[in-house]
């Protein structure tokens, strides 16, 4: 299992990975934070950027906090570690 550190702005215009932060991807969501709406479509996201199913991907920290931990089951941390090199870097 591998886990992903992610950063969530949310109610954006233009959903999907804008890039990343060193190891933490910055991800744009289009759904407010309540209900679990953001999330949702987090996981939704991320889970199309790694090339995995929906349901191996889960918050495994900071549920209602901008800055999440997920976790990827039947993912490798080399196979992370290659999405991860696909996402735009981004300035500090």
């Amino acid at each position: 299992m591998a886990k992903v550190e992610v950063d969530v702005t949310t109610r954006a215009r233009e959903p999907g990975v804008a890039g990343r932060r060193g190891e933490v991807l910055k991800v744009r969501v289009s759904a407010p934070p309540e209900d679990g709406r953001a999330n949702q479509e987090l996981i939704k996201i991320v889970a199309s950027f790694l090339g995995v199913p929906r349901s191996t991907v889960s918050v495994a920290l900071g549920g209602a906090a901008r800055h999440k931990v997920l976790e990827v089951e039947g993912l490798t941390m080399g196979d992370l570690a290659a999405a991860l090199a696909r996402a735009q870097p981004l300035d500090s």
